[in-house]
């Protein structure tokens, strides 16, 4: 079994900061990519960022200069560190990571449990 647990969520004023943190444990033999979702309310889930193994980023336009993922292949840990938040960066935000298996190989993607990130004054 595979878990991921996230941190860092909370309420922030606009143009603060906050970080969210999302470690996975347990059979664990490799984790490829890793990313951050958001998803508000009565809007689509979308991909805020992504990092791969090797440290190639990609970013969601609306969100490119502000925010920056990165990941501790170490502590199985994907960070995303979000600067100059706006009201419209208001979601729930989920982290993904695609991961290997020990013993079976099978790959599959797994999900946090959500952290809700609310910007507002």
């Amino acid at each position: 079994q595979v878990q991921l647990v996230e941190s860092g969520g909370g309420l922030v004023q606009p143009g603060g900061s906050l970080r969210l943190s999302c470690a996975a444990s347990g059979s664990i033999f490799s984790i490829s990519a890793m990313g951050w979702y958001r998803q508000a309310p009565g809007k689509q889930r979308e991909l805020v960022a992504g990092i791969l193994s090797g440290g190639s980023t990609n970013y969601v336009d609306s969100v490119k200069g502000r925010f920056t993922i990165s990941r501790d292949n170490a502590k199985n840990t994907v960070y995303l560190q979000m600067n100059s938040l706006k009201p419209e960066d208001t979601a729930v935000y989920y982290c993904n990571m695609r991961i290997v298996t020990s013993g079976t190989f099978y790959v599959d993607d797994y999900w946090g449990q959500g952290t809700q990130v609310t910007v507002s004054s």
